[in-house]
């Protein structure tokens, strides 16, 4: 490595901005470098920045999983509301990025909502605004209970614009606004904005982020009412003494909950730790279950179901799965909350599996990308990159084409676009179908061509065809449609030269198109387990030249005439070479097929019906029809 190359190193180190990684490749122009070292310094440049965005990222999402975990650590020695609540507010507008950030509450009493805590505001009349009940995006996100987002405020028909908040909302000089609801139960008591005062789009995991802290505020706005509560229950029923010892174990009680809960967040463990936690808090058996989920909705309340109860594990309106605790018919209010901040911190759990996941999934698909499309990338790198995944491409390997073979026109009666999302929805369950097992499989996936694409080890006693079959089981197991499986022959030592997966990917695909083609939609297989047709997929230099030896004339004669020769003598050969049946499966008169017959005969010769001639020109029908279909 070059002097000039370990500068991206250091540029690294220090977290320098992205225009520094400009400079080395400056410098060495000015000084008159070669344009080897020049592509050199631009190559790696472009690794350099990659690292730095992943590194950003990472530290983005530790950043925000952080700020959860002490806003939770918060609310377990919740003793000033406002606190926690400007805590939250802070901690929301920090990690969004945003230039203001504010919460409102709903007076039932006074019939309006007005701010109860605002962050980077500087207008005053904004600052004390009360607005009436259903009146702005904050009235449109309590009517349903959904987080609404606007990139321009003024020019948003669809919630109620007042004189009295466009004045604030201009003072403030606001354009893009995120609110989410903050809910007790199914109930909305307020509203969590983020807001810009230029144009922005907020991505889903932003808006996921802010209902995340909109459901840590109503926690704190609910346990402070708890606490309230309590306090007037202690002076209405006079009966101080007994009221202070229940209320005092239910305080230690919720204070072991959070101890417990925050301690297993601290040791990294999983949503079955948090389980375990609570079953020894309830006295009882807790599982977490991501199916059979009837029972539960998506507001987080433990609820009743039979003997059991149940509380929700969602984040931002999705249902992630659900908290059961099992032969327990009874459960007092406090139990019922218990289970329910279990529920939230589960949910906080699964985010951040589900984030670490996707990020792994992304860069699988990253190597694979540059190992089918740049095959000249430094094979030592790819080494490194493919062993940070546990893959390990020295070993043998297969490349897999895996696609979905649903319906080609979708629901019976759907519109071209609802045809159009089911295919993009199938396609993103078998991408991550397939990134989960090349995930378990020490492999790599990548979506490509409208399916997946998987680069698996070959075990010792597996074949490709073997591991073609099974992973076109295990596919259309988890997917549950039916998926096929073409596979390539074995590539080895990758990491060498990947120059050969290109090819391969190739060579699956044909295998892929001549199964669908071949009536066999939803099974795998390789080359070798088509027979001659599969000697000429595995080296298909010639096939053109073949079906224009067999039967290049019929074809050229359709195509000069417009006639349907080359579809009567398919139609001959399936109706076992009798003219009635052909007649009847293209509609036409026996005389029309007799004439094309004739014709046929006399353009590829008068033994063309002979045994052996019949089988070329047969083979020759499968493989045009294979590459009209690959071409279309």
């Amino acid at each position: 490595m070059s002097h000039d190359q370990a500068s991206y190193l250091e540029l690294l180190a220090r977290g320098a901005d992205a225009e520094a990684y400009d400079r080395p490749a400056l410098l060495a122009r000015a000084s008159g470098a070669g344009a080897e070292s020049v592509a050199s310094l631009e190559h790696a440049k472009q690794l350099a920045l990659r690292v730095r965005a992943e590194l950003e990222g990472r530290r983005r999402r530790e950043a925000e999983l952080s700020a959860l975990f002490e806003t939770a650590h918060d609310l377990a020695g919740l003793r000033d509301l406002d606190a926690v609540l400007r805590a939250i507010v802070q901690r929301a507008r920090s990690l969004l990025g945003t230039e203001v950030a504010y919460l409102s509450l709903n007076d039932p009493a006074a019939g309006d909502t007005y701010m109860r805590v605002t962050e980077g505001s500087v207008s005053a009349r904004f600052q004390q605004l009360r607005l009436g009940m259903g009146e702005g995006l904050g009235g449109l996100v309590a009517q349903t209970a959904r987080p609404y987002v606007t990139d321009s405020y003024f020019d948003d028909a669809r919630f109620e614009h007042t004189r009295t908040i466009d004045t604030a909302v201009s003072d403030e000089g606001l354009v893009a606004i995120l609110g989410v609801p903050l809910m007790l139960g199914s109930q909305v008591i307020g509203v969590l904005f983020a807001a810009d005062r230029r144009a922005r789009v907020f991505e889903r995991e932003q808006v996921a982020l802010l209902g995340s802290f909109a459901a840590h505020a109503a926690v704190a706005i609910d346990t402070a009412n708890l606490l309230a509560e309590t306090r007037s229950a202690l002076a209405e029923l006079e009966r101080a003494n007994e009221i202070i010892r229940d209320h005092s174990g239910v305080i230690e009680r919720a204070s072991e909950v959070h101890d417990r809960l925050t301690e297993v967040v601290l040791r990294g463990g999983g949503v079955h730790d948090v389980a375990a936690a609570l079953s020894e808090v309830l006295d009882g058996t807790v599982e977490f279950t991501d199916t059979d989920l009837e029972a539960t909705g998506t507001d987080g309340r433990a609820v009743r179901h039979g003997q059991d109860w149940v509380a929700a594990v969602s984040a931002g309106g999705e249902l992630l799965g659900a908290l059961v605790l099992r032969n327990h018919p009874e459960l007092d209010p406090v139990d019922q909350r218990t289970m329910e901040r279990a529920a939230m911190v589960t949910s906080l759990l699964l985010l951040a599996r589900r984030s670490a996941h996707d990020a792994e999934q992304r860069v699988r698909g990253e190597l694979l990308d540059d190992l089918l499309d740049a095959p000249d990338r430094d094979p030592r790198l790819l080494r490194e990159r493919a062993a940070r995944l546990q893959a390990d491409l020295d070993a043998p390997h297969v490349v897999l084409a895996v696609r979905i073979d649903g319906p080609d026109s979708g629901t019976s009666g759907a519109s071209d676009r609802e045809t159009a999302d089911r295919r993009t929805a199938d396609r993103q369950r078998l991408w991550s179908a397939a990134s989960h097992l090349a995930a378990t499989r020490s492999g790599l996936a990548a979506a490509r061509d409208g399916g997946t694409v998987l680069l698996l080890p070959l075990g010792p006693d597996d074949s490709a065809a073997d591991l073609a079959r099974q992973t076109s089981r295990q596919l259309s197991g988890t997917v549950r449609e039916s998926v096929t499986v073409g596979a390539s022959a074995p590539v080895l030592a990758a990491a060498g030269d990947p120059s050969p997966i290109a090819g391969a990917y190739a060579q699956a695909r044909r295998c892929l198109d001549a199964l669908r083609l071949l009536g066999r939609s939803g099974q795998g297989a390789a080359a070798q387990d088509l027979g001659f047709l599969g000697l000429l997929l595995a080296d298909p230099g010639d096939i053109d030249g073949f079906v224009r030896r067999t039967m290049g004339e019929v074809v050229d004669y359709d195509r000069r005439r417009g006639t349907d020769l080359v579809r009567t003598l398919d139609a001959y050969f399936a109706s076992g070479m009798s003219p009635a049946r052909t007649k009847d499966d293209l509609h036409v008169h026996v005389n029309t097929v007799a004439q094309r017959l004739e014709r046929i005969g006399r353009l590829l010769g008068p033994d063309w019906q002979s045994p052996a001639r019949s089988l070329e020109i047969q083979l020759a029908l499968r493989l045009h029809a294979m590459s009209a279909a690959v071409v279309h």
